[in-house]
């Protein structure tokens, strides 16, 4: 089910490889000794992969493989590792404010740092997400989800959480591998499974979760959309016109989705998914990050090492020569552009403008 591309960002965006890299290792490593064994501190972390960044007040907070967690206070010039709890594969990290944060990744791990990132504590792992999973099974009566929920416990915590949206510094929403869901009231000490919520029968993967106002968006494997206008509380299939896998996606404005991902696949919509219009893109190459510039406008990157932009309703790269395969993008508030690699963290010349 997993593409190349999957594994990685298991984020999308699962250390295999975008491209050309191989194979990765299959999940049935000894995923329960990652899950409870610290990260090794390396001085080469900020050249490690790396599948995800955020803004925490000055301080920039980038995850990646290994439980790897790497800061900034210079504005990027400069990065130093952190000690974190785990070496499982982080795939994405999200902040409330210039304290609170949260980041996900392999296991079914959550992390929470209330310090601006510079300490990290596991407020959730597979283990206790299965269990999670199969109480609230047990509680629907729901024949299916409690086989699936059984199949979680019984398999070991060795699927990934893949994105997360943090509401503030008490209230998130964690996404993941074969229809993982599960969110969060009180900054981690519970955690309630939103499975039901997603009408995800097949248990597809969940590759990114956004908000604008009180609209979520969910977006996965198969062109699996799913929008909710109350916050949350309810959401609607919606149907693109692609059911190839959507990595990445963004809420720009009101009533307006762009899902990207698969062979370069980029699909806008101006009336909370009733139409659709798809943007072309030069080449085919998976789409495996998106972003918002101040401007915005969007800001996308491939696994072939392009950084992409829209440009007369046609995906154009804004750099000549390609990156490193591409994970993640990040807007700086000065207008540059920072990209995740599979090398690490890297500046995109000129900032992405022609």
């Amino acid at each position: 089910m997993f593409t190349n591309l999957a594994w990685w960002r298991t984020r999308a965006l699962l250390v295999a490889c975008i491209g050309t890299c191989g194979v990765g290792v299959a999940w049935s490593a000894p995923v329960s000794q990652a899950l409870d064994r610290p990260a090794i501190i390396s001085q080469r972390a900020a050249q490690s992969v790396l599948l995800g960044i955020a803004q925490a007040g000055k301080r920039l907070v980038a995850v990646g493989e290994r439980g790897i967690v790497v800061v900034s206070d210079d504005d990027a010039a400069k990065w130093h590792q952190v000690p974190v709890p785990v070496s499982v594969t982080l795939t994405a990290v999200r902040f409330a404010d210039d304290k609170h944060g949260y980041a996900v990744g392999h296991s079914g791990t959550v992390l929470a740092t209330a310090d601006g990132g510079e300490t990290w504590t596991r407020v959730l792992d597979g283990r206790q997400a299965a269990q999670i999973s199969l109480a609230a099974a047990q509680a629907s009566g729901n024949a299916t989800a409690l086989r699936d929920a059984e199949r979680l416990v019984a398999e070991g915590p060795d699927k990934p959480l893949l994105d997360l949206l943090v509401l503030d510094a008490r209230r998130a929403i964690v996404i993941g591998a074969y229809g993982m869901a599960y969110s969060t009231t009180d900054g981690g000490q519970r955690w309630t499974s939103w499975a039901d919520r997603l009408d995800n029968p097949r248990g597809l993967h969940l590759y990114a979760i956004r908000r604008h106002g009180e609209r979520i968006l969910v977006c996965g494997e198969q062109g699996l959309v799913r929008l909710s206008q109350d916050g949350g509380q309810t959401f609607a299939a919606v149907k693109p016109p692609y059911n190839g896998s959507f990595f990445t996606a963004e809420l720009p404005s009101d009533n307006e989705i762009v899902v990207a991902g698969l062979r370069g696949n980029m699909l806008r919509s101006l009336d909370a998914g009733v139409n659709w219009k798809q943007i072309t893109a030069q080449d085919t190459a998976s789409i495996t990050g998106s972003a918002s510039r101040t401007d915005g406008s969007l800001v996308l990157v491939n696994q072939a090492g392009m950084v992409l932009s829209e440009i007369k309703g046609a995906l154009v790269p804004l750099n000549g020569t390609p990156l490193p395969s591409l994970t993640g993008i990040f807007p700086k508030r000065n207008g540059s552009l920072l990209a995740l690699s599979i090398q690490g963290i890297v500046s995109v010349p000129n900032g992405g403008q022609k």
